[in-house]
């Protein structure tokens, strides 16, 4: 191994020294990747002052946005598992002493994350920030409104075009809490982030300072050998689920804080999410539920912000990265002036941080933002974002109109052949089925219908963008592949949602209202029938990830 060391350049001091992998999404493959080899360079400047080596390793990442529209958009749950391996295989080939992860996004961080349990070495995440928003406050979620109005006929295809150049003016994770912002959240709730740089503006110096700083300690980190599961416990995982819940983050983190947690060897279901949001005020007013672009979160104070809001009900004693506690870290910024440097960020804006977090006593909502669901259609459970539902949707019955893939579903909606009160079904599009596809074009062409938007439901064994709004539920759990009852749901079906009661039913059959009973009957009778569908991938990566996912409600990570 040293020869080949000293053929890269290395010194005989610097072989001697302690190892640190420098894992990266970097990569040209989207704004939230494009600029990561400037953090990377930052992280290294910082090891090599510390007296310590770095190693730069990168598994660039794909971004569900280029990944839309197209067949692309069912390897992306994939390729989280694929990157986690590959952390995996990149320490245990060479073995290093400790570690900085570089990544901003979507898939990219939970791969991280689960990458970082599984080789359980000192560790410390650096999230390339979020981006501005474009002109007017335009974030990139209001693109897929924007598509469904021109598909429609509504805006000229010039105004399309202008939203579209407008939308992401800069690198760094999408302007909105959807799964990329929310990732950066929670890393940080986790333990594993210097406090307060999750969301960092992308084209900032406190940025790159950030990068510095964490090549600085995980120098430090290797000496000391303090190793990510001894931060990481159960504490932080429920502490990241009450931030989740006040900020109302994405519903794509029910499914990888298990997956995280799973290999951290700690067991996380979805029904404490359940519990933990009941309990939790909503306060983040941001988009896509709120009114602010995420540029202005760090402005507020970002997730310490947070923490102090929730500060009687979090775990303050749960460890971080930095040696102290969360409750030492927030005391010890509490003390400083960072309040009030990140307020001054937001003066030119004529914003203050009080307009953008409400106070816990004046929430947004006052039990968070997610409801996880069950009933006879989803034994094992689904996932709703309460905090997006109109209120007259919280106990609905609706009349089912089931698809077996997106693509048809979306055709009825542009066509106007979905009317309200319909419920729509996409079904197959499971971890199993397809590789767990989001549905960003659905409930964007529901969303930006005033009327079917407050009158019909999605429901899916799919999952949905971070940006989703309205009356969708996804995750719906045993899947259609495996012959999970949103299978066997048929025209006509009656199905009633009760997000209050957090049940998922079919409750009557060609339009009239049935005893449970009978329903029990009549889907054990359409079981009997239902064959399984030919597998739709039959080499390379889907193959393998759809033949080992596990349910959504467990994390949808690839098991035995």
């Amino acid at each position: 191994m040293d020869p080949l060391r000293l053929g890269m350049g290395w010194t005989e001091e610097e072989l001697e020294q302690a190892q640190i992998l420098v894992e990266s999404t970097f990569g040209d493959s989207h704004p939230g990747s494009a600029h990561l080899d400037t953090l990377v360079a930052q992280a290294v400047s910082g090891i090599r002052a510390a007296g310590a080596h770095p190693a730069r390793y990168f598994t660039t990442d794909i971004c569900d946005g280029m990944a839309q529209g197209h067949d692309g958009i069912n390897y992306s749950l994939a390729h989280r598992d694929m990157i986690a391996n590959m952390i995996e295989i990149h320490h245990h080939a060479t073995t290093f002493d400790a570690g900085v992860f570089i990544a901003s996004c979507d898939k990219a961080l939970p791969a991280q994350l689960m990458g970082i349990g599984r080789i359980n070495i000192p560790s410390i995440v650096i999230t390339g920030g979020v981006m501005d928003a474009g002109d007017h406050m335009l974030t990139l979620e209001q693109i897929g409104t924007y598509s469904a109005m021109y598909r429609r006929g509504e805006i000229s295809e010039e105004t399309f075009r202008k939203y579209k150049h407008s939308a992401c003016p800069s690198c760094g994770a999408c302007s909105f809490m959807g799964t990329a912002s929310t990732m950066q959240v929670m890393a940080e709730a986790l333990g594993l982030m210097l406090p307060g740089t999750a969301l960092l503006p992308a084209t900032s110096p406190q940025l790159q300072q950030a990068a510095y700083d964490a090549g600085l300690l995980a120098a430090e980190l290797a000496i000391k050998g303090v190793k990510a599961r001894d931060i990481v416990t159960l504490d932080n995982f429920e502490n990241a689920i009450m931030i989740h819940a006040a900020i109302s983050g994405s519903t794509n983190v029910v499914m990888h804080l298990p997956a995280i947690a799973h290999e951290f060897g700690i067991r996380l279901d979805a029904q404490r999410f359940d519990e933990i949001h009941r309990n939790i005020p909503y306060i983040l007013d941001i988009r896509p539920t709120g009114r602010w672009p995420a540029q202005f979160f760090h402005g507020t104070g970002g997730v310490p912000a947070i923490e102090r809001a929730l500060k009687p009900l979090l775990h303050l004693n749960a460890k971080t990265v930095t040696g102290r506690t969360m409750g030492e870290e927030l005391e010890r910024l509490e003390k400083s002036d960072y309040f009030q440097r990140c307020a001054e960020s937001l003066q030119p804006y004529g914003i203050k941080p009080g307009d953008i977090i409400r106070d816990v006593k004046a929430p947004i909502k006052a039990n968070g933002s997610i409801a996880i669901l069950y009933g006879n259609l989803a034994p094992e459970g689904a996932v709703v974002k309460h905090s997006t539902v109109p209120k007259d949707m919280f106990c609905a019955t609706l009349r089912a109109r089931p698809f077996d893939c997106e693509e048809d579903a979306i055709a009825a909606i542009i066509r106007h052949d979905i009317l309200p009160g319909d419920a729509v079904f996409i079904r197959y599009e499971g971890p199993r089925g397809s590789g767990m596809p989001e549905m960003f074009y659905t409930t964007e062409a529901i969303s930006s219908d005033a009327e079917l938007s407050r009158s019909i439901a999605l429901i899916t064994d799919g999952r949905f963008s971070g940006a989703s709004k309205g009356p969708v539920i996804g995750h719906v759990s045993p899947e259609a592949a495996t012959g999970g009852a949103i299978a066997l749901v048929e025209e006509g079906d009656i199905i009633q949602i009760d997000i209050e009661n957090r049940s998922l039913d079919i409750v009557g059959i060609d339009g009239v209202i049935e005893s449970a009973d009978t329903i029990s009957l009549i889907l054990e009778k359409r079981k009997e029938k239902w064959k399984p569908r030919p597998l739709r991938y039959t080499q390379g990566v889907l193959k393998q990830y759809c033949a080992h996912a596990v349910s959504p409600m467990l994390g949808a990570y690839m098991d035995d």
